[in-house]
């Protein structure tokens, strides 16, 4: 099926939906993203020890997708592919801190041309991070914190704190020095309302109210910092899983670790590697995480709350997901950057009260495909060069008017190019990153099978079926190679086709 057919297609889906809202009248949107949530930290995605009830009674009146994958692990180029609908090689936004140059608009810029009053608060790790660039990109009203001490001279949170916390000299991530033997040794210093997560929940709220009195539709972006690390909790969430013996991922050595392709290697153990580091302090990081994951989870439910108060939320589009998840030691690593599950597969719940099916969808969908779907969702045109696919028919009801993925695709820099502190791993045209001459990765992923490429040093192949964990790397045994040729095939038809309508003019211009 053709580009345009395809379009026109699923367009015809999402306008039966869109038919039901009232003439004139287009819904809210929405759109709250938590920071490196792994997908089995939801206890409606099967984890019987989280305590999430809100996020849990959400996904049971939403689309729960439990096949999502980012098109990259790691957070800018993430946020990018979301705001822009399109690939990282595309939208070109490879690399952390670094600024989005390209022509194409932006989700809240497309909004805020249909006449929705739009607005941020929290983390949008755009480049540069000021209010004023934010502004820029489309968003009416914005208020900043993107959590890290290089950004906190623009940041909003801070701003307030230095004003309004009687200890504000000490910083926000500091932990206590106090803690007895036996406790969390991640407890936070800094009281819990003077926190940027209750202060990201706080305003979000706020700005929530200002739009809803508005006279236009609104577009609401709440970002939260947490639970990314560092894994520092105040009370009284650091002791929630005081006595709760988490289960922790599979110990490795170095043996393996270098059994993995070079760029995954590098990953691993650049700077300080700790994928030897002590179990307890780990079982405390997974305990302060969980504490996190509960806290969110109240603060999300506060907003919700306050949807309902303002009598918008039966017209009101509600995204909750992530950038990316996180290894948390998991194959040795923590953080992200790799293509294993804990880092591509994510949490992503969107409900719209009578609009939207409810239910557990387990369709490869792409972090790509949500701009489209909220387009379409709201009566409005895809532009050209959205690269996603919306999955507005399919959440509508209307399953046959929607052309489901055989595949998803994610691709990054490996090793990450990192240049703070004592990293220094800068990319040299001709050398490439930290050894790795092509740092430039690929992977394909199906129902069943995934393989990551990495040029010049091999890949993996798992099989998700039989070998959920990704233990068992099956790339070089001939036994799979018509599988790797297969998945190679379409890695290459994904390449060529994605910027078909950025490459091809439809006419002679004269």
């Amino acid at each position: 099926m053709s580009s345009i057919t395809r379009r026109a297609f699923v367009q015809a889906g999402a306008a039966s939906a869109a038919a039901q809202v009232p003439a004139g009248i287009r819904p809210n949107v929405l759109f709250i993203m938590l920071d490196q949530w792994r997908f089995d930290c939801l206890g409606a995605n099967g984890n019987g020890i989280i305590r999430t009830p809100n996020l849990d009674s959400l996904a049971s009146r939403s689309a729960n997708f439990t096949q999502a994958c980012v098109q990259a692990p790691v957070c800018v180029p993430s946020r990018l592919s979301f705001f822009t609908g399109r690939y990282p090689h595309s939208h070109k936004n490879r690399v952390n801190y670094t600024p989005y140059q390209q022509p194409e608009p932006m989700v809240q810029r497309l909004l805020q041309d249909a006449g929705y009053a739009t607005g941020s608060v929290g983390k949008l790790h755009f480049n540069p991070p000021t209010a004023e660039h934010a502004r820029s990109t489309g968003f009416d009203r914005v208020l900043l914190d993107d959590g890290i001490r290089r950004t906190d001279q623009y940041s909003d949170y801070v701003r307030w704190r230095n004003g309004a916390d009687p200890n504000a000299d000490v910083h926000y991530q500091t932990t206590a020095g106090d803690v007895p033997a036996g406790t969390n040794p991640f407890r936070a210093v800094v009281a819990k309302e003077y926190t940027p997560t209750a202060w990201t929940g706080r305003e979000t709220r706020n700005v929530l109210r200002s739009l809803v009195s508005s006279d236009r539709p609104f577009f609401l972006f709440s970002s939260y910092f947490k639970p990314h690390s560092p894994h520092t909790i105040p009370e009284p969430y650091d002791t929630l899983y005081n006595d709760v013996e988490i289960p922790l991922p599979k110990a490795v050595g170095l043996d393996y670790i270098q059994r993995l392709p070079l760029p995954v290697q590098k990953m691993v153990l650049r700077g300080t590697p700790r994928y030897n580091m002590d179990r307890q302090r780990l079982l405390w990081m997974y305990r302060s995480y969980y504490g996190d994951m509960t806290w969110l989870d109240e603060e999300v439910g506060a907003t919700l709350e306050e949807l309902e108060r303002t009598g918008q939320a039966e017209n009101t589009i509600v995204i909750l997901t992530t950038d990316h998840g996180d290894q948390m030691l998991d194959h040795g690593l923590f953080g992200k950057n790799v293509f294993f599950e804990d880092s591509v597969r994510i949490p992503l719940l969107v409900s719209w009260p009578g609009r939207i099916r409810p239910g557990v969808y387990s369709d490869l969908v792409e972090t790509v495909d949500v701009l489209p779907s909220i387009l379409e969702l709201c009566g409005l045109t895809v532009p050209d060069h959205v690269q996603g696919r919306s999955f507005a028919p399919l959440v509508a009801g209307e399953r046959s008017l929607y052309e489901p993925r055989k595949a998803q695709f994610s691709e990054n820099i490996m090793p990450e190019v990192i240049t703070n502190g004592d990293e220094g791993y800068f990319f040299t045209p001709g050398k490439g990153v930290g050894g790795v001459r092509h740092p430039d990765a690929k992977m394909i992923r199906t129902h069943r099978w995934k393989m990551n490429y990495y040029v010049g040093h091999g890949g993996e192949l798992y099989d998700l079926e039989d070998d959920p964990g990704e233990s068992t790397n099956l790339f070089d045994d001939p036994s799979y190679g018509g599988i790797v040729r297969d998945l190679k095939a379409q890695l290459l038809d994904w390449l060529i086709t994605a910027d078909e309508n950025d490459q091809i003019a439809r006419q002679w211009m004269i």
